[in-house]
């Protein structure tokens, strides 16, 4: 399965199963020009941000971040496979932790839907 069809699962999940919740979705999947390309990229603070942003505060947190992978990103023993963009994304998740937020990798539809009921059951 590509990392294209493991996003839109994910959202459709939660587009069905949480109708209220409010998310937004990177667009880094959409075909764009160089010049859309380049425009994007100014818009933005720096790079590595997370694929999905769901705005919702539970008790311990200010908000979600899912960062599709169509695969683990993680070697046997744990640690981040070497490759400058996982990287780059795992340094943009540190920032985001100290910040108050929530953020994971996630490779499958069943992680994402773990993660969303465990993070949204903490609510209260």
């Amino acid at each position: 399965m590509t990392e294209k069809q493991i996003h839109k699962q994910i959202t459709d999940f939660m587009k069905i199963q949480y109708p209220k919740l409010i998310f937004n979705t990177d667009s880094s999947g959409i075909k764009l020009s160089i010049g859309q390309a380049t425009q994007m990229k100014k818009l933005r603070s720096s790079n590595g941000f997370p694929d999905i942003t769901i705005y919702e505060a539970n008790k311990y947190f200010n908000g979600l971040f899912l960062e599709v992978k169509k695969e683990t990103p993680y070697k046997k023993n744990g640690t981040l496979k070497k490759n400058e963009h996982l990287q780059e994304q795992f340094e943009m998740h540190q920032e985001l932790i100290k910040r108050g937020y929530f953020v994971q990798f996630v490779w499958t539809l069943k992680q994402a839907q773990n993660i969303l009921k465990d993070y949204l059951n903490d609510k209260n």
